[in-house]
This record gives structure tokens, sequence and C-alpha cells, in this order.
């Protein structure tokens, strides 16, 4: 459910903490932990706040995009797998997505498209869905990156999900 200033009130009552504090404590605990499984952890939290907006200001502000554009270059397949799912969360919103162009996102989530898994190739096909647009166009729609995203329209076999999401892509932007 998304979450608005009053509802967010209600939830976290007189003594809870306010969202931009909990969620720049998450972020130093990111960045101050030399664990992978709590890195791991942090960033599916912080992947899960990226679906409301309600959010968005405060992810913006903490410099979260950037953290999930940070861990798609990571060797850790979780920390690839939340990172785009964090950017796939957030990137419907057009600020959200004009930052994840300008620092460099593009050619990262078009390197998850290759990904063994499952999860992080849905958030990639699901991301490109939403970033594709008149400024970035060229970027996104290159014969390399069409090619593959029409291979997963047509593994209906293989997958529904990359099927369904590869043809939305290409109903919405290619054809």
């Amino acid at each position: 459910m998304f979450t608005n200033s009053k509802r967010q009130e209600e939830r976290t009552g007189k003594y809870g903490t306010p969202r931009l504090q909990y969620l720049q404590e998450l972020v130093t605990q990111f960045q101050s932990s030399t664990s992978e499984e709590s890195k791991e952890k942090i960033v599916a939290n912080l992947a899960n706040f990226a679906y409301d907006p309600y959010n968005y200001t405060f992810l913006r502000q903490l410099n979260v995009l950037e953290l999930f554009l940070d861990c798609i270059t990571e060797p850790n397949e979780k920390l690839v797998e939340f990172g785009i799912g964090g950017i796939c969360n957030s990137c419907v919103d057009p600020e959200n997505g004009a930052i994840i162009s300008q620092c460099g996102g593009i050619p990262l989530i078009i390197q998850c498209l290759s990904s063994p898994v499952r999860n992080t190739v849905n958030y990639a096909l699901g991301a490109l869905y939403y970033l594709c647009n008149e400024s970035n166009k060229e970027e996104i729609l290159g014969p390399e990156v069409v090619d593959v995203i029409k291979r997963y329209a047509a593994a209906g076999a293989v997958s529904v999900s990359f099927c369904n999401l590869a043809q939305a892509f290409l109903d919405k932007h290619f054809c």
C-alpha cells in the first residue's frame, strides 16, 4: 500500500522513527557493513522502500539511486539482483529515471539482461520499459538490445515473465 504523510504518522506513532531518518540509518549501515549478507539484506530492504512514491524524495536526497547503481556493478549476484530491483521499483518516477540515466545507469541495466538470475533479468526488462523515452531511446534501442529483448519475447516456453515483459517493451517502444 502506498503511503502518505498522514498514514506514515499513524503507522510510526508518536515515538516512531521518521522515514527519512530510518532510510538514512539503512544507508549508513550499508556503508559501514563489511558483511556481504548484511549488505544484501539492507539493499533488499531499500529496494522495497523504492516501490512507494512517498519515499522517492528521500531516496533521491540520500543518493540511494546511486547506491543501487553501484550495487549492480558488484560481483555479488544478490547485490546485483536487489540493486536492479530498487532501480526497477523507483524508475517509474520520471525524476528518478532521469537521475538513473544521468548517472550512467542505462548501460549497467542493459548488462543485467544477460544475468543468470531470473529476477535480475525481469527487473532489467521492467526498468528499461519505464526508462525508455525520447531523450535516451537511441541508447536503449540499439540493435543488440532489441535483439536480446526479441529473444526474450520469443522465450515463452522458458519463462512466461521474460516473454510478457519483453513483449510489452517491444509493443510500447519498438513497434
